[in-house]
């Protein structure tokens, strides 16, 4: 065939979903139904019950209210208490139809052995006056009635409970930020597909597995975002638990023309082609699969053409391993090694030099009787950690202040200087002053206490809760040079220091690391750890630039407060030396 028939057809190539193409149709749409089995079950009732329509319909609405819900654990535990409302909303009205039903079962019952009698002699039946007025009474009077009864709407306190919750309800960009929190947390944690789906991740209390269903959705978030990788891995999760018996509305022709189209945007054309004669197998009038096929081969011979004359073999798997490493960046890598414990080790002479103490900050007469736990985390930049440092009954008075008023975490622009969210940024954060209530005002004087620093020119205290997966990638908390307005609005310099207080333990991931020195710092409720950003020059220390690893299982809670240049000045003096 001529060369310019293959350039088009190349342009047609892909495509599961794509304009150029038919769509593909969703799982289970052959059927008529959605994979929700509660969908497909209003579905089916939907030309018996007219209700189905109204709670489709809410169901599907999407409220003007959205609040990233899957930013913050915190807040979506709200979210179960409304479905759990919901379910006995609806457990309710499933009982008041089986009362309905059960009545009319009943009359049908009395009347069937009734008809059944008057049909064998229905002139003598009749010949009875008592029959003869009942009858009358039955269809004059109560099949009027029982007509009545089975058009009573039973649905009503349920769509008004529904009507009410669905403003509270998460909507596609929840779904779809959950699911990529899935993929962060596989790629940090280097999570096999297998583990996920099964739900064996470490310290689970209430295990919790994916079905086919759910693995394809995931598959499908990935295509969308163009990530072939994990569109790959999800598929191919999904295609395992199908043949392993799994009962699933998902057909393997689907799975197939994702899977081969996948793999073959990652360049590896021989197992493209053998998924695709797979899938032709199974459905050898799909069109698609046709014309790919013929593609596939063609692309195939060309390359084993060109390995010929030159004489070098390609290796697929290896050139999609060179090329998945080439995408992550080498902080990204150290910052993902951190994360599951594979950081730098001190060397034993560094680590001599860390030690544990009881702590007064040179005989301050609030730490005279009871001094406070400090440990040594690193020594370059020195980190140190506080033990005990925050009450229980403190951290739920700032967890309840602050919940109500958490939003979405931002960051500042460092060209624009505007507040923005990010991707890189997931968790919700709020903003307590000391004078809303006596425990803030003493947590803020515990830190000036123990650290020596003045804290009314620094920032009021910030609370966070990190959301599924929630993290906070690698930055710095203190203007560089190449931003002089960071905080020219506050008038009060640059951050100095950083106080991070723990306010829950995390069963696994949620550490706070520097890449640049190897440093991981483990959350331990109740404790707090505490920096210098700035040496006493003022100049920034670039070696505390950090970040917060994605929360793989718990709930994490941190408060901190950024401390600043002002007020500081016989606090910390200022140093000649640049590098003090």
């Amino acid at each position: 065939m001529p060369a310019d028939w293959w350039r088009r057809q190349a342009s047609l190539i892909s495509a599961p979903g794509r304009a150029v193409r038919k769509p593909l149709v969703s799982v289970g749409q052959a059927e008529g139904y959605e994979p929700w089995d509660l969908a497909s079950i209003f579905q089916k009732m939907e030309s018996q019950s007219p209700w189905v329509v109204v709670v489709l319909s809410c169901l599907l609405y999407r409220s003007s209210a959205h609040n990233d819900f899957f930013t913050s654990i915190g807040q979506m535990t709200d979210l179960l208490f409304t479905e759990k409302d919901l379910v006995t909303s609806l457990k309710d009205y499933i009982r008041a139809e089986e009362s309905k039903l059960e009545q009319v079962k009943r009359w049908a019952e009395k009347l069937d052995v009734l008809s059944s009698t008057a049909a064998q002699d229905p002139e003598g039946f009749l010949g009875h006056p008592v029959n003869a007025f009942k009858l009358m009474k039955r269809l004059n009077t109560e099949w009027g009635e029982l007509e009545s009864l089975v058009l009573k709407d039973m649905s009503d306190g349920f769509i008004s409970n529904l009507t009410i919750q669905r403003q509270y309800f998460p909507n596609d960009d929840d779904q779809i930020g959950a699911a990529k929190a899935l993929l962060r947390l596989q790629d940090t944690y280097q999570l096999d597909t297998d583990t996920i789906a099964t739900g064996n991740l470490p310290g689970m209390m209430h295990k919790s597995s994916l079905t086919s269903e759910d693995c394809f959705e995931l598959g499908k978030i990935a295509y969308s975002e163009a990530d072939y990788y994990h569109t790959e891995l999800w598929m191919s999760q999904a295609m395992k638990q199908l043949e392993q018996g799994e009962e699933s509305s998902l057909d393997k022709v689907t799975l197939l023309d994702y899977l081969s189209y996948s793999i073959y945007q990652q360049g590896v054309l021989d197992r493209a082609l053998e998924l695709t004669k797979k899938l032709l197998k199974l459905d050898p009038e799909h069109q698609r699969a046709k014309g790919n096929l013929k593609y596939f081969q063609y692309q195939l011979a060309k390359q084993r053409k060109a390995e010929a004359e030159g004489g070098v073999k390609h290796n697929d798997s290896k050139e999609r391993e060179k090329r998945e490493a080439s995408t992550k960046l080498p902080e990204r890598q150290k910052y993902e090694k951190l994360c599951r414990g594979e950081g730098n080790k001190l060397t034993p002479r560094r680590q001599s030099r860390l030690f544990c103490r009881y702590y007064n900050n040179h005989g301050h007469p609030r730490f005279l009787l009871g001094p406070v736990k400090q440990e040594d985390e690193w020594d370059r930049p020195r980190i140190v950690r506080y033990h005990e440092i925050l009450s229980h009954s403190e951290i739920e008075k700032v967890k309840e202040l602050a919940k109500p008023r958490l939003r979405r975490a931002t960051i500042s622009n460092p060209v624009t200087g505007v507040l923005e969210t990010a991707q890189y940024r997931i968790s919700k954060s709020a903003w307590l002053a000391a004078y809303e209530h006596p425990v803030v005002d003493r947590i803020n004087q515990r830190i000036e206490d123990i650290t020596g620093l003045d804290v009314k020119t620094a920032e009021e205290l910030q609370v966070a809760n990190y959301g599924v997966g929630g993290q906070y990638e690698p930055h710095f908390d203190f203007g560089r040079k190449d931003e002089p307005d960071a905080f020219k609005d506050l008038g009060t310099g640059n951050r100095i220091a950083t106080w991070l207080f723990y306010m829950s333990d995390v069963t696994a991931g949620g550490a706070t690391v520097f890449p640049e020195v190897g440093a991981a710092v483990w959350p331990k409720k109740g404790t707090a750890v505490f920096w210098y950003n700035l040496f006493p020059s003022g100049e920034g220390d670039y070696s505390t630039r950090h970040a917060a690893c994605p929360v793989l299982v718990g709930n994490k809670w941190v408060s901190n407060k950024w401390i600043h240049e002002r007020g500081q000045e016989f606090r910390r003096p200022c140093s000649l030396d640049e590098s003090d």
